[in-house]
């Protein structure tokens, strides 16, 4: 391990439950392995009963798997994600009573892992709006939430600013804000080499700018949860004092075991708490989060209801794709997608703001009068159980993911679901003497599987 930065170590030295002896201890030793499993999928065959204890679903791995060859990983039975950052489920639980009707943002949501949380704690009749401004990773992040499969998470693509506009919108805005990093030095030595005192100030600057933007964007009483990988004061604590100057807000804190090891910390303004997770106290990477509330009005939108674009006859052709019957059928960038009915008026609201590079769950296209559906409903958790399948082994999964042949004809012709352990991978066509295989091709699994262990 390399030496962790002295001027950092200094900086720290008046941050509460800091032990520097244990702290560069713990740089010595091996990151933990975490996954979050999926709440409606099936993980039977994950077995490890060592529960991340401020998320239900979180699980601590003996050993880091190689998860590109794991087919229910593609299926979206759970998400590896480190262990700190789920305290994020327990603070939800605790604030937001009712998971349902709610608007929520996840701005900074690369790769996915908050996105994918918050979506297994919301009600249906919630919608979350993942985004993130750098293209590659906005498509990282929609890979991540079409595996996830809910119908009520959408994808942007934007600049912080583009949500100033959208005054008073949201109930819960998430900012899991760029940072220097700190927090992942025992999971990343480069990220040692690229850590600078001068790279924290950047980091506020910008931090500062993506909070001022989105403010905005949050309801009165609404709330707002900053986090960061990093342990430096200045884009945790500090900026917490900021936010208090620059806004109307009140602190928020929650309730939680202190066997686990959190450290509470205080900003030295009005009481604001805030979380630290040193890795020498709990079983997870460096991590920091805070909530507050907005205590002014600053305006909502108001529009008018839209004219539904709910297409009655697309609906009658695609309703054999989901269990649900329930939902809007609208055109929508050259093919139909399902949305929750009483989302139609956010599609509206947003589509003038923003842009959505997902939306719903898109079913498909109807040509030479039959349905071309999607991969996405193949991942749904809404996808129905009445479709046609062909159950694969694990060597067969790898096989169709990576779009090889894998050795199975249907004796009729028509759409099938190829199913692993009781979860969707995708799509097959079967023209009678041949299979066509319609899993997306830059989802395809690249690396040599021929030493696989295939029980």
């Amino acid at each position: 391990m390399k030496e962790i930065p002295k001027i950092l170590l200094g900086s720290l030295s008046t941050v509460d439950g800091f032990d520097e002896d244990a702290f560069i201890a713990s740089h010595t030793t091996k990151p933990i392995t975490s996954i979050r499993l999926h709440p409606l999928k099936n993980n039977a065959h994950i077995t490890s009963d060592d529960i991340v204890p401020w998320c239900v679903n979180g699980r601590y791995l003996k050993e880091r798997p190689i998860f590109t060859v794991d087919p229910s990983f593609h299926a979206g039975a759970y998400y590896v994600q480190e262990a700190s950052s789920m305290f994020l489920h327990h603070m939800l639980s605790q604030l937001l009573p009712d998971k349902n009707n709610l608007r929520v943002l996840d701005l900074c949501a690369a790769p996915g892992g908050k996105s994918t949380l918050i979506a297994s704690l919301l009600g249906r009749d919630s919608l979350l709006i993942s985004n993130e401004v750098i293209r590659s990773r906005a498509s990282i992040l929609e890979e991540n939430m079409t595996r996830w499969g809910y119908m009520n998470t959408w994808v942007t693509c934007n600049d912080p600013k583009d949500f100033t506009k959208l005054n008073g919108y949201f109930d819960v805005i998430v900012v899991d804000a760029p940072c220097s990093g700190s927090g992942l030095f025992r999971k990343d030595e480069n990220a040692i080499d690229e850590w600078s005192a001068s790279n924290v100030d950047l980091c506020v600057e910008r931090q500062k700018r993506i909070l001022a933007n989105v403010w905005p964007a949050l309801k009165q009483d609404g709330i707002l949860i900053y986090s960061t990988c990093s342990y430096s004061k200045a884009e945790d604590e500090d900026m917490l004092n900021w936010m208090n100057e620059q806004f109307l807000l009140e602190g928020l804190s929650v309730n939680y075991d202190k066997s686990w090891g959190i450290v509470e910390t205080t900003a030295s303004k009005e009481s604001l708490k805030g979380y630290r997770f040193f890795p020498d106290k709990v079983k997870g990477e460096g991590f920091y989060i805070s909530a507050v509330r907005k205590v002014q009005s600053e305006g909502s939108i108001k529009q008018k209801a839209p004219k539904s674009q709910h297409d009655k006859s697309m609906h009658e052709q695609s309703s054999h794709l989901l269990n649900i019957k329930d939902y809007s059928c609208i055109p929508l960038n050259d093919t139909f997608v399902g949305i929750n009915p009483n989302h139609e008026f956010d599609l509206n609201v947003l589509n003038k703001t923003l842009y959505l590079r997902k939306v719903g769950i898109a079913l498909g296209s109807y040509m030479k009068k039959s349905w071309v559906p999607t991969h996405d409903v193949a991942l749904s958790v809404d996808c129905a159980n009445s479709l046609g399948r062909i159950v694969v082994n694990k060597e067969q999964a790898l096989k169709y993911l990576k779009r090889e042949d894998f050795g199975v004809l249907p004796s009729d012709k028509g759409w099938y679901l190829v199913e692993y352990e009781s979860n969707m991978l995708g799509w097959v066509k079967c023209l009678g003497n041949r299979v066509n295989n319609y899993l997306p091709k830059h989802w395809r699994i690249r690396m040599n599987i021929d030493e696989v262990d295939w029980a």
